[in-house]
């Protein structure tokens, strides 16, 4: 998904998700495929795991959809 798209679906302002992603980036937990898609990494799969993990353990039982890691 383009950062366009991303921003609208997430309900965030283009301006907070390009800073959002810039961090996520510096982090290695995502980048910017040739099409100009925001793709997860393979360190980002895993913290993602990790934080819906960490939500079960100490929030409680919610259902997130799992994330497909682009290869």
């Amino acid at each position: 998904m383009n950062k366009t798209a991303l921003a609208t679906s997430t309900g965030l302002a283009y301006d907070k998700l390009v800073k959002y992603l810039a961090w996520m980036s510096e982090k290695g937990f995502v980048e910017v495929d040739a099409n100009g898609a925001v793709v997860l990494t393979k360190a980002g799969a895993e913290a993602y795991d990790e934080l819906v993990q960490w939500i079960m353990k100490y929030v409680g039982q919610l259902k997130f959809p799992r994330l497909r890691l682009r290869t």
